[in-house]
C-alpha cells in the first residue's frame, strides 16, 4: 500500500468512528426519553387509580 492509501483508510475509520458514536449518542438520549415517557405514565396510572 502507498502512504495516499494508509492515509485514506485511516481518515476513512476515523470518520466511521465519529458517526457511530455519534449515532450512539443520540440513540441513548432518545432511550432516556422513552423512559422518562414510561415512568410519567405510570405515575398518572398510579394517581388515576389512587382517586
Amino acid at each position: 500500500m502507498n502512504r495516499l492509501s494508509i492515509r485514506t483508510l485511516v481518515a476513512g475509520a476515523l470518520a466511521g468512528a465519529f458517526v457511530l458514536l455519534t449515532l450512539g449518542a443520540i440513540g441513548c438520549e432518545t432511550v432516556k426519553g422513552v423512559g422518562k415517557d414510561v415512568t410519567n405514565v405510570g405515575e398518572a396510572g398510579e394517581r388515576a387509580i389512587s382517586k
